[in-house]
Formats: C-alpha cells, structure tokens, sequence
C-alpha cells in the first residue's frame, strides 16, 4: 500500500547500505529467541508494546552501571555526564522529529501523559463553556477521557468526525465540524485498532484555516512512518518509547515554542522552577517548566539509543518490509473462510484486527497462545471505535519489521487451529 502523503522519505542518521536482512535484524533483539509452551515465540502484539533490541538494554544498563546520578542537580562529575547524556537525548528527539528546536521536546511517562499535559494546562487555559473540541470515531481511551474531563470542568462539548466502513475517516464531514467555536482538534495518526495512516496534515490545514490549534496521537505512527511535525505543521505531537522499540516510562510532547512557552506548568516540584518562595514561585523556562521532579533518566537514555538503532536500520527499509508483511498477512488472513478484517484503509500500517466466525476474540487468542503467538484481543482501549462497527472485540495482530512471512504462516495455521478446537 502507498506511505501516506505527510511521510517523509528518509530518516535521519546513516540508513543502512545493505538490502533489509530481517534475519540479521532479530538477533538484536534476544527475546525473540524465546519458547512458549515448547514453541518458538511469535510476537504479534507490536501495538501493545514492541520488544527491545540489545542496544536499548545495553543503553539502560550502561547509565547504572558507570553514571548513575541526578540531572540538573549537581556540579559533580557523574551528575554533569548524566545531565549531557540526557540533554544529548532532547536532541536526537527533535532531529527525529524535525522539530523546530530542542526546548520543543518534553519528556513524559508516554503519550497518555503528554495528552494529559496538554488537556490539563492548554485546554484549562483556553477552553471555556460552549467551545468545542473535535476528536474522531477512531481515537484511543486515552484521547479521549482527557477532554471528556475538561469538557465536564469547563461545560465545553466534543464533537466526533465519522469514518466509513473500511476505517478512514469522513473529511468533508470532519471539516463541518469546525465552527467558530472549536478550540481544539485531536487526532490518532495512526489507529491502534484499523491501522488507518490518517490524512492529518490536510486535516491540519483545515483546522489551521480557522486557527485552532491540532494535536496528533503518534503512539503507532512513531514507530511505522518518518514523522516530520514541521511538514505536518501540528500544534501538538506525543508518542511513547514503549512503541517506538524503547523503554516503558518514557515518552514525548513535542509541542510549537510559542504555545508551550504561553501554557501555564502541569505539575509542581523540583526543576520546574527558577525560583521560590512562600510568597511567590517563578517558573522555568520551557522544557523544564514541564519536567517536575527527577525524570527517567535510565529510560531516555534508552529512547536516545531507540532513536538511534532505527536511524540505522532506516526508515525505508524497515518501512518496506513491514508493508509487504502486510499485504502477505491481508492476503493469507483474507482467504481464511469465516474470517473478516475490520479496517481496510487504502493507507494503512501494519495492524491487522479481525473477527473469527461466531468466535469470541479472548477464546481466540488463548488457543493462539497455546501455539506460541502472542496477539492482543479485546476493545484494545477503543471502545466507542468498537461500537462504530458493532462488535464486543477483536483479534488484532501487529507487526513489527523484526516479523517474518514465516511467521504469519504460523498465524495463519494457528488460526485453522482455533477454527478446529472451537468451530
């Protein structure tokens, strides 16, 4: 399938010279050497989480090891390595996303907080009762909630873009939606349960015409497509390291100099100050306003190392490889009799949701796991996107570029398994 229009070609860094070598490419990640149940792993639950390579533990392991210290803190040799280290992370971020400067980088938990972050100091800030917020039909629990709750404090409203049948959202009615009185857009740029690559930056364009500001969810996006927040123009991006082949406990907001500089702090502590006493605290400048108390040190560093193990493997490379897994898996799981896809987008990732017969999803999954293959079954914290398409729950398996052909024939046969001990 053809890369959405806002991808960029190339990753930053050196890509690799050499035609993709999957098989070369697991042996940095160990745990793909594991047995379930006596059977070679099959790790198809990328969505959730991707596995790690050896650089990434290496990375976190090394900080203990010989630098272990605060940041920011200390005048002390360990803690002015540890800080470089760190602050040599930011950089990376905003080279990775082609962000303006590297004070646009914040590091949080991952993408729930940094949507928090915004809802809780942009939103409170600027949103009022009678506003409006749009999301989509599509979007995670944690694109969600977060405006629920600010809608409920301020007496603000959310209004919903529609999508078709196939999971793409309806532009022409996505762009009705916006009125004189929309605040905010927040968008999924990739859908953790369709796949769907979402046309964002024409939506951007879009909101921007009546200039409200746009937040992308890039949780699934980060790892799959070569973002660029310049080209794209978003106002707000998150994403989270777990995803992105780094540690859990990390993550990112990028977000426009101008508006993250004019939002009030997200939470009080240490670092977050130039200043206090019990009369008056002066705030920091931005990012640290918004990095209270000791981060994840250990996890950054992990992120950085992340950032640069796919550097080098490079974006077009592993980009092509997982889109011909895709279309090998759509076409394997679509001559499956009794099994339907749920998202067939012209422009997708590597996510694969189905259902199974008259089968529930969970009673899929366990039999799959019997067999060694790791999926995610369930609402996959989408529940309004499930009740767009009527259904309870899906089988959903996600690929990473460290998945073979040969692993989706084991899916494939684990499925004629289910099919046999439960049909």
């Amino acid at each position: 399938m053809a890369a959405a229009p806002e991808v960029a070609k190339a990753a930053a860094g050196t890509p690799s010279r050499h035609a993709f070598d999957v098989g070369r490419v697991r042996e940095d990640f160990p745990i793909l050497k594991a047995q379930v149940y006596g059977k070679p792993l099959v790790y198809l639950d990328n969505a959730a989480t991707t596995q790690k390579p050896r650089a990434v533990l290496e990375a976190e392991q090394r900080f203990y090891l010989e630098q272990c210290s605060n940041v920011h803190r200390g005048v002390h040799h360990l803690s002015e390595r540890a800080t470089q280290a760190y602050e040599n992370v930011r950089t990376k971020v905003q080279r990775f996303l082609n962000a303006a400067e590297a004070r646009e980088i914040i590091f949080v938990r991952g993408t729930t907080e940094a949507i928090n972050l915004v809802a809780n100091t942009y939103g409170r800030k600027n949103i009022q009762a009678g506003d409006e917020i749009i999301l989509s039909a599509m979007e995670h629990h944690s694109n969600i909630v977060p405006w629920q709750m600010l809608c409920e404090e301020k007496g603000a409203v959310l209004r919903v873009a529609p999508i078709n049948d196939e999971g793409e959202i309806l532009r022409a009615e996505f762009e009705k939606l916006l009125t004189p009185r929309t605040r905010l857009v927040a968008l999924v740029h990739v859908s953790n349960v369709l796949g769907t690559i979402n046309p964002v930056r024409q939506m951007i364009e879009a909101a921007h015409r009546w200039n409200v500001p746009v937040l992308l969810d890039g949780a699934q996006a980060a790892p799959h497509l070569k973002v660029d927040v310049r080209a794209l123009d978003c106002d707000f991006y998150a994403f989270s390291g777990h995803k992105l082949y780094g540690p859990t406990g990390i993550g990112v907001l990028y977000g426009k100099a101008a508006l993250l500089a004019a939002m009030p702090p997200y939470q009080g502590g240490g670092d977050m100050i130039s200043s206090v006493s019990f009369a008056k605290t002066l705030y920091n400048v931005i990012p640290y306003k918004f990095e209270a108390g000791t981060p994840n040190i250990a996890g950054t560093l992990g992120l950085g190392a992340a950032i640069d193990y796919l550097n080098q493997v490079g974006f077009d490379a592993l980009g092509t490889h997982e889109q011909e897994l895709l279309s090998y898996a759509t076409g394997a799981l679509t001559r499956i009799p009794g099994l339907r896809l749920i998202g067939t987008a012209k422009e997708k990732a590597a996510v694969l949701s189905f259902v199974l017969d008259d089968l529930h999803p969970h009673d899929v999954g366990t039999v799959l796991d019997q067999e060694g293959i790791a999926v995610r079954t369930g609402h996959h914290c989408a529940q309004p996107l499930m009740d767009r398409f009527g259904l309870p729950a899906t089988t959903r398996a996600s690929l990473a570029f460290y998945n073979t052909k040969e692993e989706i024939d084991a899916l494939v046969r684990g499925i004629h398994k289910v099919k046999e001990i439960l049909g």
